[in-house]
């Protein structure tokens, strides 16, 4: 789900790029990460080596060549593309911490520079790519949101800012499943008042995500457990008047009827797509 075409990026990237037209080159595959790093090389000599290891796509050794490049020669025209192309390749090797150093470090150098809204894009995807499922941690989750929010928010024409559209509604859906999951052990726990806090969050921040009809008739569960029936009819007439053809609505509404005709919502059901399970639903 969170993972992007690799020859999406590499095409973005290497079509604003081209070798240096000098020859030069380290020499064989043999060399190690010190010949690379404290031997001194022209520039056409370790641009055109870095770029030949990215076309092979040993993109450890190219990340560190391109490195190589600014490290040696900070002042030339090829050090402020080598930047943005070790942070590329470091994205590639699957180094997300060193892309993202190496992509900030190009933004606060060349902050209005024609590829800053690459270097962005490049950051939210090493954020987004390392997106956990919802039993564990979303810090990163919402780094990634905040990357893709930044980058719609300066570039909103870029060639990038669709794709981060598409993105922060995904990463939306699954920091809204991260609340049902809590949601839901309180709700094993018989721990009303934490799985309304959890369920109520979903509806306030997260309402035009899939979970929001769950959330909703988790919700009319929780106010029925603590007898609270008003509440409990509220949200299961906001989920009748949104998903009315909804397994959930269709779930709410039995509980509601259990619970007597004060509480029962304004209109029946239409009939669910698929029979309702009396087990408690997963994301």
């Amino acid at each position: 789900m969170f993972k992007m075409s690799r020859p999406v990026a590499i095409l973005a990237i290497l079509a604003a790029t081209v070798p240096l037209a000098a020859c030069g080159t380290l020499g064989g595959g043999g060399r190690n990460k010190a010949d690379t790093r404290y031997v001194a090389r022209d520039v056409n000599t370790l641009y055109n080596a870095a770029y030949d290891r990215l076309q092979r796509r040993q993109y450890g050794q190219a990340a560190i060549i391109f490195d190589e490049v600014e490290r040696q020669h900070p002042y030339s025209v090829w050090a402020r593309r080598a930047q943005l192309m070790s942070a590329f390749s470091y994205y590639a090797y699957g180094d997300h911490q060193k892309s993202i150093e190496s992509a900030r470090r190009f933004l606060a150098i060349h902050p209005g520079n024609r590829d800053a809204p690459y270097a962005l894009y490049l950051i939210a995807l090493n954020y987004y790519e390392q997106i956990s499922d919802v039993t564990r941690d979303q810090a990163i989750t919402r780094q990634a949101l905040d990357a893709l929010g930044e980058l719609i928010r300066r570039y909103p024409t870029s060639a990038y800012a669709d794709d981060a559209r598409l993105k922060v509604d995904l990463v939306r859906d699954h920091l809204a499943g991260k609340e049902m999951e809590i949601g839901r052990f309180y709700q094993r726990r018989n721990q009303w008042l934490a799985s309304i806090v959890r369920f109520r969050s979903v509806i306030d921040e997260y309402q035009t995500t899939s979970h929001a009809p769950e959330a909703l008739m988790r919700l009319t569960e929780s106010y029925l457990a603590l007898g609270i029936p008003d509440e409990a009819q509220r949200a299961a007439a906001v989920l009748g008047a949104n998903y009315p053809g909804s397994s959930w609505y269709q779930r709410a509404y039995e509980l509601i009827q259990r619970h007597g005709a004060s509480a029962r919502p304004a209109a029946a059901p239409v009939e669910p797509a698929a029979p309702v399970s009396t087990s408690t639903p997963t994301s």
